[in-house]
């Protein structure tokens, strides 16, 4: 499947095949597409915790409101980011990059960032949802259905998931084999409505 026909492909599918499994390899090639997706300044500060204990999945689902795709879905991924990754070795991030570039850009993230927990946090979510969309739509090319969620209560899984204090929680998503298709389209905007020419 071709990009554009997997971004009008894919939807949010809560019903899922709780006997299929993803095999490590689709976990594996999945994880290295994810990785690929673009943050402010390089600095990655994305985490993906792919939940596999059946135990651990079963307490997520009890603080998601019982939603069934937390379990049954192959794959269950909490998308999590380093709020204060940009100041742990902010080097590694260009560290195949010229001097030149590093000598610029290294200073810019901290100019960019420091007491500044608003756009560390904004950062992080944007980044958070750039990944999230890219697993949806490499899921729906691999033959997977996916759901974003953020129907949860954040701070119980936090818990569950031993969150360090520097991160957050952004959204989750799951992944797996439909058991029926999405529903048609609530109703779609005009694009009258939504899409502007240089100002409102």
């Amino acid at each position: 499947m071709n990009t554009l026909e997997a971004i009008k492909a894919r939807r949010a599918v809560k019903l899922y095949d709780a006997n299929h499994r993803m095999t490590d390899d689709e976990i594996s090639g999945l994880m290295s597409l994810a990785v690929l997706s673009p943050t402010a300044f390089n600095i990655q500060h994305w985490r993906f915790v792919v939940v596999k204990d059946p135990q651990l999945r079963r307490q997520i689902r009890a603080a998601a409101w019982d939603q069934a795709q937390v379990t049954d879905a192959s794959l269950l991924i909490v998308l999590c980011a380093d709020l204060k990754a940009w100041e742990k070795q902010p080097e590694r991030y260009w560290a195949n990059a010229s001097k030149e570039v590093q000598d610029y850009l290294i200073p810019a993230i901290d100019q960019y960032y420091r007491g500044k927990e608003h756009v560390q946090r904004d950062e992080a979510m944007r980044s958070c949802g750039i990944a999230a969309q890219t697993l949806m739509l490499a899921a729906k090319a691999m033959g997977y259905d996916s759901c974003p969620m953020d129907g949860f209560d954040f701070d119980q899984v936090a818990k569950l998931i031993k969150l360090p204090d520097d991160h957050v929680i952004a959204l989750f998503v799951a992944i797996g084999k439909a058991i029926q298709p999405a529903k048609p389209r609530g109703g779609q905007l005009s694009r009258e409505e939504v899409v502007f020419t240089d100002t409102f």
